[in-house]
């Protein structure tokens, strides 16, 4: 089919199909997750074959796709914003190395924090690294881009950093293909004075990219995603990103011709932003996520004529939209009509027989026996005991911090020091604190609530569940006799019980597997297995 109704996520995926990718690396991450399951689900008919299995996290993901650029292919890495803090080490220093095949990352940020820890907005580290990123405004010029970016990547053989926000990523519309090109040919780079980085090649590698960076501008400048919409007035817009589409839509909704500069490619396009700072008095800067290149321009220009989010002309926090435009340009908006409020806004809550219903259910009648009461969580479906009627978990920053905090507190003498982490968020980020716990003797539980899924995003394959966990736990040093499962059901709770009541008052490390399938996911193969899909 030529033309396709799209998510923003699957856009970028088949943009990447028919760029002729040979790998995808990834880790699950609302928003982010659609690009891969896209790839997952449609590649059948790709030959050869596109590699697209998940991977234990972001860093591993990344420098596998670096090193299938190495070998001369074309790969796409895909992950959401607080997942590129976890690729940094990697991403950063590949703008150094440079690549071979074409490699593009997308990056899915989440404004608004829908389902997210903070607002970081990823065009921070696409400046950082000195790095071409790509901002489009519709699903359309997503798929474009993602075509566009492998071929922009080998040209300067640099990394792309391909940038969407969870409205773009999670709406559809229509996207018109073109043909499909093959995979790159096999040709591996030998190249040890740019991928060995010993401080003689890292600086002669990092003048080069110092020395790209004129190119990049002009790149820029030549860019079809950054293109000035003519008007009059004295007042223009700077609009990136997705905030394009929502200046666009308030200047036809009241009928205004007010100039505005659509800004989809990074570094700047210096001459362009220039122009409009001498056509107009006063610039509004529109741009998801933090005022990033407002204070640049602030910077650059003074800010006596510059309004954004930096003066509080548009919020600080927050998704942008319409409206918040259509005030930072001096007018009301005027509801339509108003959304009834037919159903009650209720708090997430885990689902009905669940297991970590139950094990949170013996967690805090052993806890409630200890005068401090502090459980160190982490990122996953459990998090919800933090609510309602749990308020089991105290505790929930980034991935795998639950031991390494517990690790922390325990050091410092708090007992007993408990931490509750996923299957896959342990082998995503929680082994190597387990370790340190392990070396340093430190006297804490870990408690792996093993669902046999990554459920909290749709339930994707995990790294390690029943028997893998027990063999990591093992070969990481656990003592066998501190090693026990336990099976989360209401019918085993004093049994359930007992054994944590054994385990967390010990002065040293012990593991609790608590295992049983995420109901959803036992209930997905029951579907499927009747269907006989």
């Amino acid at each position: 089919m030529n033309k396709q109704l799209l998510l923003g996520a699957e856009a970028i995926a088949l943009g990447a199909l028919d760029a002729g990718i040979s790998g995808v690396y990834a880790y699950p991450g609302t928003p982010s997750t659609e690009i891969t399951e896209y790839i997952q689900k449609n590649h059948a008919d790709r030959i050869p074959p596109v590699r697209s299995s998940w991977s234990a996290n972001e860093k591993t993901a990344y420098e596998a796709a670096l090193g299938m650029s190495y070998a001369g292919k074309r790969s796409l890495v895909c992950m959401k914003h607080v997942g590129l803090n976890v690729a940094a080490d990697a991403f950063i220093n590949s703008a150094i190395t440079g690549v071979n095949g074409g490699l593009v990352v997308a990056v899915a940020d989440d404004p608004s924090m829908h389902s997210s820890q903070n607002e970081q907005d990823s065009r921070v580290y696409g400046k950082f690294a000195m790095l071409p990123v790509l901002e489009p405004s519709s699903q359309q010029d997503l798929y474009n881009a993602a075509r566009e970016a492998f071929k922009l990547s080998e040209s300067v053989q640099l990394p792309v950093l391909l940038r969407l926000t969870t409205r773009l990523a999670h709406s559809r519309a229509g996207v018109e293909r073109t043909s499909a090109q093959p995979q790159n040919p096999l040709h591996a780079l030998y190249a040890p004075e740019r991928f060995v980085l010993i401080p003689q090649n890292a600086r002669r590698q990092y003048n080069l990219l110092l020395g790209k960076q004129k190119d990049l501008e002009q790149l820029s400048e030549q860019s079809w995603l950054n293109r000035l919409v003519t008007g009059t007035g004295s007042t223009g817009v700077i609009a990136f990103g997705i905030a394009f589409n929502y200046t666009m839509e308030v200047r036809q909704a009241f009928a205004l011709d007010f100039p505005v500069l659509q800004i989809g490619q990074y570094p700047l396009p210096r001459k362009q932003v220039e122009s409009l700072f001498t056509s107009c008095d006063t610039i509004l800067v529109a741009e998801e996520g933090y005022p990033v290149y407002e204070e640049l321009l602030r910077g650059y220009f003074g800010g006596d004529n510059i309004r954004g989010r930096m003066d509080g002309t548009l919020p600080r926090a927050g998704e942008l939209n319409a409206d918040t435009i259509a005030r930072g340009l001096g007018i009301e908006p005027k509801a339509v009509f108003t959304v009834p409020d037919i159903v009650v806004n209720r708090p997430p809550s885990l689902c009905k027989g669940c297991g970590h219903r139950d094990l949170y259910a013996a967690l805090t009648k052993v806890m409630s026996s200890f005068a401090e009461h502090h459980v160190f969580s982490d990122i996953g479906c459990y998090t919800l005991g933090a609510l309602e009627p749990f308020n089991a978990i105290h505790t929930c920053v980034d991935m795998g911090a639950s031991i390494t905090m517990a690790k922390g507190a325990a050091d410092a003498g708090l007992r007993p020091a408990v931490a509750v982490i996923g299957d896959s968020t342990f082998t995503h980020s929680g082994m190597t604190g387990l370790l340190d716990a392990i070396n340093d003797g430190s006297p804490l539980t870990v408690i792996i609530a093993d669902n046999d899924t990554t459920a909290m995003t749709g339930g994707q394959q995990s790294s390690a569940t029943g028997s893998r966990l027990l063999n990591i736990c093992r070969g990481l040093g656990i003592e066998e006799q501190h090693l026990r499962t336990i099976i989360p059901l209401k019918s085993n709770l004093e049994e359930n019980i007992r054994v944590l009541k054994e385990e967390i008052p010990y002065e040293g490390v012990s593991v609790v597997i608590a295992q049983r399938e995420c109901v959803e996911t036992a209930a997905r193969k029951k579907r499927s297995k009747v269907s006989g899909t």
